[in-house]
């Protein structure tokens, strides 16, 4: 299972046999341990997508922090660029349904911020290995958008999602942890 697109099909396979309980459950005990993390506690603005499944539920997380008083940005894609630019917003009804069903910031009710501002960002992706590097859906925008940002980065995880290896390019960029329903894992 060396090649990108194998591990992917490999990947989606084992979530989609993941039942509704444990779906739940695992991305529950994921948001418990995020919630214990410090990069966590001490961002006051986050960046983090709105899940869609097979991904780990972002909602409770995306509430959590509101609760705690911290500002949510969430991306918005903008394909013509191939970039993604982040938005804060402050409740769901601020969102739209675009291309794919990813739910993105409706513009003219959300305020854009720079990479700068975002003191944690929570990465999305379809596997990883144990040293951050994770394989993304394809588009290549959390890529770009890494290369330009300097703040704190990590990943949730199923357990179905570590792989042992995938191919890396020389432009891949590893988040510093990776948290899953029974471990954080520390990139050094």
């Amino acid at each position: 299972m060396n090649d990108k697109h194998s591990v992917r099909n490999q990947v989606k396979e084992s979530l989609a046999q993941l039942s509704n309980p444990l779906y739940e459950d695992y991305s529950n005990k994921i948001a418990g341990r995020l919630f214990e993390d410090e990069d966590f506690q001490k961002a006051k603005v986050i960046g983090i997508t709105v899940s869609k499944r097979p991904e780990v539920d972002t909602y409770q997380i995306i509430r959590k922090s509101w609760e705690l008083g911290k500002q949510v940005a969430v991306p918005k894609c903008h394909p013509k660029e191939k970039r993604l630019s982040f938005r804060i917003f402050s409740e769901f009804s601020q969102l739209e349904s675009v291309y794919y069903g990813l739910l993105e910031p409706i513009e003219a009710l959300t305020t854009e911020v720079t990479s700068e501002q975002i003191e944690l960002l929570i990465v999305p992706g379809l596997a990883y290995t144990v040293e951050g590097y994770r394989l993304g859906f394809g588009g290549g925008y959390y890529d770009r958008y890494l290369t330009n940002y300097s703040g704190k980065t990590l990943s949730l995880a199923f357990r179905e999602q570590m792989i042992p290896y995938f191919p890396v390019a020389t432009h891949d960029i590893p988040v510093s942890k990776i948290i899953t329903a029974n471990e954080t894992i520390k990139i050094v």
